[in-house]
């Protein structure tokens, strides 16, 4: 490759202006972010000049995030008191040190500077982030500035969280304006789209839950709610889950037939309040288990959500098999990945939670190598988790410093927002001889980019150290070539290693590649229906188990035992629905009674139908499914998993 080398400058210097776009195509009505007044955070666009607060000292110096110096000087006031001048920078992340007269670091803060875009983040890039502003911060100023650091790292989705019971006090009671009206109404001023989540109940909803039963709370309310959030947000929040993780302990611990009634119901509020909005699944915690994708299919659940919605924790080179069975839940709806990240440790002895040279780096580089494998595994959006400080125990998880400062992984999201901006993946070039090599391809409106780099399977201590030589196909054009902090390269890396590369492409010239496609999710035809089952167990155990590191939660019934339960039938039409229940094939010796129960609901009403399971001497784990018959008003189904005391 180094005989290209030499028209490498001019081709770089061209295709830097073409591509500071990001390939934003349309999109004429939102603005291009720019950093706001003072530059909090010190995020800066490249040609400006880098001015920061600095302690007392004699001079400074500028390290990029491998300890190399990129600048030096003395300090100045020439950006007010307390304030310095550095003067501009080339596009990167910067550890600002600053020395006294003994050479020695008095402090040191962090700065960015990040390539200028020219035009607004098209409206449908897969490159996104969950901020969790309403809940991170209590402070509004610096919720502005998280959303603007969000916009400038070219995030087009931005996830943010509400609490349910601050948004309503009682049945029909509203507080009329709340920080998260605040929240959502400025984040959609910085050209934002917002996806919003909650995953608490009220206390007053769970009071008068059946039997006070958290895990069964009456639909009509989640209804209600669902459907006066969407339209009070109208505008301003373009998606919503109804919940998160229900199936972990921790948020609530419930079992896949209960968060599959509560998301039909969610679906149809809110649907209710704003026809356009787009509803998620409501993600679980851990990965999509098999048996937890079979609890969603069971419940007919995929008319009822307009996106298929997961969280992944694990490393990026299982993506592809992992999310198998959600692919499957999918049924051809878009895959939207709404948490991501692998969580590092802070370095010991830090009250801020900083991490390490080299886990920063590390951190950085995971970026890019997530970004491109969960496109390629089936997502069409990606959400990094998280925006700004987060730790769980001594676990570092934000993008940015407690002070908003970056951290190299910003600016490693800032790069994939720029140059995947209208990404649509095509596939993955195996790299001959080099198994954990990965190089993905995209196509935009303009370009190709080709996202290459090698990691082993390791965890943290061990990643960054693989290296491989490589070489693209003979005649292969490349047009530009930048490093996963987004900085130009001068030439095609002849070694890959931890760091990604993104190779841009003349349009077209990806399909020189022998590409293994995308993971796709088959397509399953169906329809949301007005009637919805839900399943109340009052006298039965719930019992958790854990599947690789996914908790699952079931009812639980003894062996040769005979006990009641019951299903509420919900009528979420504008007329009364009337139709009957059924069992599906039921195991050996289980029996349900009565069957077939006449059921008649008034709209906007339930109905419960009581019933009671037998189970015999030998039962082992099995699944009861009920069957509604409504006419006019669709089928209904409820499908519920019984285990069985050892």
């Amino acid at each position: 490759m180094r005989e290209r080398a030499s028209r490498w400058t001019a081709v770089v210097a061209s295709a830097l202006v073409a591509l500071a776009t990001g390939w934003c195509g349309a999109a004429e009505s939102r603005a291009i972010p720019v950093p706001l007044e003072g530059h909090p955070g010190n995020v800066f666009l490249a040609g400006e000049a880098v001015t920061v607060s600095a302690p007392e000292g004699v001079s400074w110096r500028a390290l990029d995030e491998r300890g190399k110096v990129a600048g030096s000087g003395p300090l100045d006031s020439t950006g007010g008191p307390l304030r310095t001048t550095l003067g501009t920078l080339p596009v990167g992340w910067y550890r600002i040190e600053f020395l006294n007269g003994d050479g020695a670091a008095a402090g040191w803060t962090t700065a960015a500077v990040l390539e200028r875009l020219k035009a607004p983040i098209p409206e449908d890039s897969p490159i996104c982030v969950d901020a969790a502003l309403s809940w991170l911060s209590e402070d509004e100023a610096e919720r502005a500035t998280l959303a603007r650091l969000a916009a400038l790292a070219g995030v087009n989705w931005i996830r943010d969280r509400i609490h349910w019971r601050e948004m309503q006090t009682g049945p029909g009671t509203f507080v009329p304006e709340t920080k998260y009206d605040a929240a959502a109404a400025m984040q959609a001023r910085e050209g934002l789209q917002v996806l919003q989540v909650f995953h608490t109940l009220p206390k007053w909803v769970m009071e008068s839950a059946p039997d006070g039963d958290p895990r069964c709370p009456d639909l009509r309310q989640v209804y209600a709610f669902c459907k006066a959030m969407a339209a009070r947000f109208s505008g301003k929040v373009s998606a919503w889950e109804p919940w998160n993780e229900g199936n972990a302990a921790n948020f609530g611990g419930w079992t896949i037939d209960g968060l599959c009634a509560y998301q039909k119901a969610a679906f149809l509020g809110f649907k209710a309040g704003d026809p356009a909005v787009t509803v998620g699944w409501n993600p679980l915690g851990g990965i999509n288990s098999q048996s937890l994708v079979n609890g969603i299919l069971a419940n007919e659940t995929w008319p009822y959500y307009d996106t298929y919605n997961l969280h992944s924790y694990d490393w990026p080179h299982a993506y592809e098999t992992l999310w198998g069975p959600a692919r499957e839940a999918a049924c051809g709806r878009p895959i939207w990945v709404t948490e991501c990240d692998r969580g590092i440790e802070a370095e010991a002895g830090s009250a801020a939670g900083d991490l390490s040279p080299e886990n920063n780096v590390l951190k950085a580089e995971l970026v890019a190598q997530e970004v491109a494998s969960s496109l390629y595994a089936g997502a069409s959006r990606h959400y990094h988790f998280v925006l700004g400080h987060y730790m769980e125990n001594r676990t570092q998880f934000g993008l940015l410093r407690k002070d908003l400062t970056p951290r190299p992984s910003y600016v490693a999201l800032a790069a994939a927002g720029r140059l995947l901006a209208d990404a649509r993946c095509l596939g993955r070039w195996n790299v001959e001889g080099q198994p954990n090599a990965y190089a993905v391809a995209f196509r935009g409106p303009e370009r190709d980019v080709l996202v290459a780099w090698i990691e082993e399977q390791v965890d943290w201590p061990q990643r960054g150290r693989a290296k491989a030589a490589w070489a693209l196909p003979e005649g292969m054009r490349v047009e530009a070539a930048f490093d996963y902090l987004g900085r130009p390269l001068a030439g095609t890396p002849e070694e890959l290693c931890s760091a990604a590369v993104y190779l841009v492409l003349p349009k077209g010239e990806a399909d020189k590649l022998t590409l293994a496609k995308p993971a796709a999710s088959a397509y399953r035809e169906g329809a949301p229906a007005n009637v919805v089952l839900q399943l109340q167990w009052p006298q039965a155990q719930v019992s958790g188990r854990t599947e690789g590191w996914t908790q699952e939660h079931d009812c639980q019934a003894a062996p040769a035992s005979e006990t009641a339960f019951r299903v509420y039938v919900y009528n979420f039409g504008s007329a009364p629905a009337k139709g009957a229940l059924a069992f599906g094939e039921l195991p050996e010796g289980w029996s349900v009674a009565p069957s077939g129960k006449e059921v008649e609901v008034a709209p906007m009403e339930r109905a419960r139908v009581d019933l009671r399971l037998r189970t015999p001497a030998n039962a082992k784990d099995e699944r009861v499914r009920v069957m509604g018959d409504f006419g006019a008003f669709g089928k209904a189904a409820l499908s519920f998993r019984v285990r069985t005391a050892e």
